[in-house]
């Protein structure tokens, strides 16, 4: 069995800058210790993206330093609150298409992770994602190249609707073809997704879905709300995947709870 730790929504801001009065570096930098101390034996990390909240160089030079000491490999993406030029600049060794975009793969035991850039800077409301005609056809091959694995695909844009109406405005426009290319392989067992700013699970295409909420600032349940920036202080989340040899298991821990010891009941 291997463990995949996820973050996403970390939305790094320069220092003394705050989100509803919560510090999204502090939030991060407790939440990959905790992560990391909890889960020593996992094998990779996976930022979902949303990695900065304003992209801007001092932000991204944040996140350097909070993944320092980070002793695993990491899988960075972009959100809609990132900048792919800031980004690259910061992180060059990101890019992993001629393109520009910031798609990679990641061969982990009998799994295949794959992660995709639905960042779409040139959109009227860069807050939606996209998927290309580049991005796809990188996909289509990452997926041909797995057949006889299991594939993880994580997007920042959930492919889903989520009854956030707000949130689902400013969703994965193409997600139908998204779908369609995965359920044409055949080879995805599951998807990963973040920008919710909640937990929650779904479906599409009969592929499973699980969207994890931020390590900072979360969505309030407000079903059908149409504003996409309401924000409430519930406990900060990461995501863990464990890849075992019957499938995907999906865990959430909310690690700014108070701590607790564990007691036997009767």
């Amino acid at each position: 069995m291997q463990k995949i730790l996820v973050f996403t929504d970390i939305h790094i801001l320069p220092e003394g800058g705050t989100i509803i009065g919560l510090d999204p570096h502090a939030r991060f930098s407790q939440g990959l210790a905790h992560a990391l101390d909890s889960h020593p034996d996992a094998a990779h990390v996976v930022l979902c993206g949303d990695l900065t909240h304003n992209a801007a160089p001092a932000e991204y030079a944040r996140l350097q330093e909070a993944l320092a000491a980070c002793p695993l490999p990491v899988s960075l993406m972009l959100g809609n609150h990132d900048r792919r030029a800031p980004f690259l600049a910061a992180f060059p060794d990101a890019a992993r298409m001629q393109t520009g975009h910031v798609q990679q793969v990641q061969d982990i035991g009998d799994y295949r992770l794959i992660c995709l850039d639905t960042l779409d800077e040139e959109a009227e409301d860069i807050h939606s994602g996209y998927l290309c005609d580049t991005r796809l056809g990188w996909l289509d091959a990452a997926l041909a190249g797995a057949a006889h694995l299991r594939v993880i695909v994580f997007c920042h844009h959930p492919p889903v609707l989520t009854g956030f109406g707000g949130m689902d405005q400013i969703g994965l426009r193409n997600r139908a073809e998204l779908i369609s290319l995965l359920t044409a392989h055949g080879n995805v067992t599951q998807i990963v997704s973040g920008h919710i700013h909640r937990t929650l699970q779904g479906s599409a295409g009969g592929i499973p879905v699980a969207v994890f909420k931020s390590p900072c600032h979360q969505m309030p349940m407000a079903l059908g709300d149409q504003n996409p920036s309401l924000s409430i202080d519930e406990p900060g989340a990461y995501g863990l995947l464990l890849l075992t040899e019957e499938g995907v298991i999906v865990h959430t821990e909310d690690f700014t709870l108070p701590p607790t010891e564990a007691a036997i009941y009767d």
